[in-house]
């Protein structure tokens, strides 16, 4: 069962980060017994965590690469979501959620074929043909800007553990507690600033300024971290 660090005056509340990069910067704080190692990388889910991860890295010296995965989004409603998809093909379904929706095998099977387009585009854009890190033995340390289901971090932890590492770290400014307790079992150490309970969670509702990221703005933050 994973260790859970938050900051407990942070607990249920809101707009407590002015933007992600202010939220990395605060949890590079909680991290900061990783700094410099060589066995410890950062993996980021675009397009959010990027932002989040991009001054964490800065101050903890680690190396940042990308783990595409893709919301699997309800056919009828882009923003709710019944599963997550990964680079590697690694597919977690919110069994309970499916069933209650009614999704037939042919409308899972169009969202995932299309989210898995979506990740190849994104993923060649974004990393080209460079091969995914080795990350055996490693502290690997995945970063994202908030998690509400949390199925996208599941199915994101789940592709790095099989991939043989020691120890899985999610780093996360804001998290639901049920998204908490869905990833406690399967991964070491969840380090979250802001954790909040209740019957409705918004990712937003922890930045004072928040706004969707498009490629470009991925693109742009990456190149900063590989000039001199």
């Amino acid at each position: 069962m994973a260790e859970v660090v938050e900051e407990p005056s942070f607990r249920n509340r809101t707009y407590i980060f002015k933007d992600r990069f202010h939220a990395g910067d605060l949890l590079a704080e909680k991290l900061r017994e990783y700094e410099g190692r060589e066995d410890a990388y950062v993996l980021a889910i675009p397009a959010g965590g990027v932002q989040v991860a991009f001054p964490l890295v800065k101050r903890l010296r680690l190396p940042l690469d990308l783990a595409v995965t893709r919301k699997l989004h309800v056919p009828w409603n882009r923003e709710a979501g019944f599963g997550a998809v990964t680079w590697d093909g690694t597919i977690f379904l919110n069994e309970p959620l499916v069933s209650a929706l009614g999704l037939t095998k042919e409308e899972i099977d169009s969202v995932v074929a299309e989210e898995k387009d979506e990740i190849r585009r994104r993923t060649k854009l974004f990393r080209g043909d460079k091969p995914f890190p080795d990350i055996r033995d490693k502290v690997v340390i995945i970063v994202d800007d908030g998690l509400a289901s949390g199925f996208s971090m599941l199915a994101t932890a789940k592709s790095i553990e099989e991939r043989g590492t020691r120890e899985i770290i999610v780093a996360v400014p804001t998290a639901s507690l049920s998204a908490i307790d869905l990833l406690k079992p399967r991964v070491d150490k969840i380090v979250c600033l802001n954790i909040r309970t209740g019957p409705v969670f918004a990712v937003a509702d922890a930045y004072r300024e928040w706004y969707d990221l498009d490629d470009e703005d991925v693109v742009k933050l990456l190149s900063k971290l590989t000039k001199p």
